[in-house]
């Protein structure tokens, strides 16, 4: 307690009990994919080669050679926020690296800011991604992952596992675009089940200009997806659904799906990209959870819901090593029930009310003396989460006239 020796008004910081819970971020993409180790580098500016006792390195003429950037070493996740950044550590468009640039450019193009980019040199190294994948589990910023022209049900398995294990991400899926729309299984090589509730799928691929054919070209859509998923996040919140959005770079879908081939995908967990008078549009929300597992049904729900539990898990830690007591029961009723009150008032939440929207239960009864004894501090909360308006349906009456 200071000492105050003059009469006057004088200002204190009174820390407070608990900083409020901040959301956790939600548009971070994970991209595995494949950059030969033969793929050209660009030049850094103002730096040239030099040999072994270093010399610089002479062409013909005897102009010093420009040096190369780095290229990003295989099997490390590394942090990309910016199209420019992907060139000087994977290289520019090429055959190379053709589908993880594409996806790495839709990603930035449609609205994604920062992603981890986990390369391999040859396309069988990610025949079943698993291994790769692991390298993301240290990388716990990472919301979305996809593996861009993954579309077998080896590689499909691991990406769904993977998110499902984390429990804080979701997968961004490229339905086989060689299949009809009526070949469902092969489509979605994975059954619908409560794991692959962190999964999305879409189809069917889109075309996007090729510089280097510098001709359309058929790609797969994940990474443009992950980018639209930042900018849904970014623009209205993850509880929005990531549908009716625009696809921005696509030219047109590979193959045009109607409403009636749309029914048979959209039950079936399939998102469907559709072409509406010349745009691209996502034209489908849902996950690959099954209906035992409606709850999850859709996209925004399932991320919602990761977002709900990191950030109050990230917000709460305060309490680890507290007097497990009823003042820190009511701490964490506060801090909690804060952070779900402005969710609520961003209109993440359903209901008139706060009461109506969630609850947060911390008390004796949550934890009683053998939950106590264990070190444990157990909070009950419930959440009203806002449904995307899948159908909309107008009843029109006419009056006829006498």
């Amino acid at each position: 307690m200071p000492q105050y020796l003059s009469p006057g008004v004088y200002v204190e910081y009174v820390p407070p009990a608990s900083l409020p819970v901040a959301g956790v971020a939600t548009s971070v993409a994970g991209f595995i994919g494949v950059v030969a180790d033969n793929v050209t580098m660009p030049e850094q500016p103002g730096q040239f080669q030099k040999d072994d006792e270093g010399n610089l390195v002479l062409d013909d003429e005897g102009n010093p050679v420009p040096a190369p950037y780095e290229r990003a070493t295989a099997g490390e996740p590394t942090l990309i926020t910016s199209w420019e950044e992907f060139k000087t550590r994977f290289g520019d468009f090429q055959e190379g690296n053709k589908i993880l640039a594409h996806a790495v450019y839709g990603f930035f193009f449609n609205g994604g800011s920062r992603c981890y980019v986990l390369r391999v040199a040859a396309a069988t190294e990610i025949d079943n991604p698993a291994e790769e994948l692991e390298k993301f589990e240290t990388v716990d910023e990472i919301t979305i992952v996809a593996v861009p022209g993954a579309i077998s049900d080896i590689q499909h398995t691991a990406i769904i596992a993977h998110c499902a294990n984390m429990g804080d991400r979701v997968a961004v899926l490229d339905g086989d675009q060689t299949k009809e729309p009526s070949d469902v299984e092969n489509i979605r090589p994975v059954g619908r089940s409560q794991q692959a509730s962190y999964a999305a799928i879409y189809y069917p691929w889109i075309k996007v200009f090729d510089p280097v054919s510098n001709a359309p070209d058929t790609l797969p859509p994940s990474g443009h997806l992950a980018g639209i998923y930042a900018r849904n996040d970014a623009t209205r919140g993850v509880f929005k659904a990531p549908a009716n959005e625009v696809i921005v770079n696509a030219l047109d879908v590979s193959r045009p799906i109607s409403k009636a081939q749309q029914d048979g995908l959209n039950p079936e967990g399939i998102n469907v990209i559709r072409s509406f008078k010349g745009t691209i549009k996502v034209w489908g929300a849902r996950t690959m959870a099954d209906d035992a597992n409606a709850d999850f049904r859709y996209v925004s729900t399932r991320r919602y819901f990761n977002y709900l539990q990191e950030s109050i898990d990230d917000g709460t830690q305060f309490a680890v090593f507290e007097p497990n007591n009823l003042a820190l029961w009511q701490r964490i009723k506060r801090t909690v029930g804060d952070f779900l009150l402005n969710e609520w008032r961003d209109g993440a939440l359903f209901g008139e009310t706060p009461e109506q929207a969630f609850f947060v239960k911390c008390d004796a009864e949550t934890n009683p003396k053998e939950v106590r004894e264990l070190g444990q501090v157990v909070a009950l909360i419930g959440v009203a989460i806002v449904k995307p308006a899948e159908f909309v349906i107008f009843r029109i009456q006419q009056t006829a006239g006498e």
